[in-house]
């Protein structure tokens, strides 16, 4: 095991956050010390690893970007590449890369009353060990799993003769123009992959067990183009995160005062795109807005893809899988040339350091 090292701070993620901390410790405390231990190779965290066709965020990034950092791009709904740019070049703006360990998967984190820090060992790309320590340690690694994704436990699963993929482990060489495609789920990464592999796919079927609420935006948001052209970058951008973050809380707070009400303006907003049957079947559900997560999708893209024929969705639970795809409870068989499990993330606490 190598020596210690002593720092002031320790930040524990490259990604959205920890560069974001980086950049605020070096403003208001400039004479701390700092290290940033990352335990990939790259800059970005979940923008950098996660590289399935569509992939974007479901916020708009007037309200996820740094407060220092105005967006810039035209899109405010914006892809993975867009983002994983944005925190590089963040990093960079800030010199923040100097900072940063790569291949530094931490461990273990000890605090020592005796000595009053915190005893940190991480492990490298080739396992070797290395302990290093500080006064604070702030945990930027985010709340799941990178190593491993949310697994269901389908019945059958080792049946199915073509590929089952995960979006969180998306293989770069996968070919799946004129395939046929099954997506499982219907969260956010359902609702981006199918619209995205309906354009080159032969046909994408969003298996989902019960409905969400969908809710279409522009991808652009022209209140924040239009101000970029005639204010500063920095106050068109404080402008609009005020907007964004202020009509989210008053559509939240509405959502728990008067549900049916909101629920009834989501379903009409639906119908300008979906005939009533497509809704009643595969987008009301059960329960009232926000009671679960809304899902966000720009330009109306789901809608267009269900629209065009290329895609559609199954509302059902799933029996188990087959040889050629799978087997719903209503003892319909679906079949498939590639499965996307897109069945969540699998949560941890802390990076699952001990």
């Amino acid at each position: 095991m190598k020596s210690a090292d002593h720092f002031d701070v320790i930040i524990v993620g490259a990604g959205l956050s920890g560069i974001g901390a980086a950049v605020h410790l070096k403003k208001y405390c400039p004479n701390k010390t700092f290290t940033i231990l990352e335990g990939r190779a790259k800059i970005g965290g979940t923008w950098d690893l996660f590289r399935y066709p569509g992939i974007r965020s479901d916020s708009d990034m007037h309200t996820l970007g740094y407060s220092f950092k105005p967006w810039t791009e035209a899109k405010s709904i914006a892809d993975g590449p867009a983002i994983r740019n944005y925190v590089n070049d963040t990093a960079a703006e800030h010199d923040i890369n100097s900072h940063i360990r790569f291949d530094s998967k931490v461990q273990s984190a000890h605090w020592s009353t005796h000595d009053a820090t915190w005893e940190i060992e991480t492990t490298g790309e080739g396992g070797e060990t290395t302990k290093v320590t500080a006064n604070f340690l702030f945990m930027c690694g985010g709340y799941y799993n990178y190593d491993r994704a949310y697994d269901p436990q389908f019945e059958d699963a080792d049946a199915f003769k073509g590929q089952v993929i995960h979006p969180q482990f998306w293989p770069e060489d996968l070919d799946y123009s004129g395939k046929k495609i099954i997506v499982i789920g219907s969260g956010a990464t359902a609702m981006t992959l199918v619209p995205a592999m309906a354009e080159q796919a032969a046909s994408v079927t969003m298996v989902q067990r019960s409905p969400t609420y969908v809710v279409s935006r522009p991808a652009e948001d022209k209140i924040a183009n239009t101000l970029r052209k005639v204010l500063p970058d920095r106050w068109a951008y404080g402008l609009t995160r005020l907007k964004n973050t202020t009509l989210q809380s008053f559509m939240y707070k509405k959502t728990r005062e008067e549900p049916a009400k909101v629920k009834h303006q989501i379903l009409k907003m639906m119908a300008e795109h979906l005939d009533q049957e497509t809704i009643d079947k595969h987008f009301t559900p059960s329960y009232n807005p926000w009671d679960q997560r809304l899902c966000l999708i720009p330009n109306a893209d789901l809608y267009s893809a269900l629209n065009s024929g290329k895609a559609n969705v199954v509302t059902e639970h799933i029996e188990r899988f087959t040889e050629k795809g799978l087997l719903l409870k209503n003892g319909t068989e679906l079949e498939a040339d590639i499965i996307v499990t897109a069945t969540g993330l699998e949560m941890t606490v802390l990076s699952n350091v001990d």
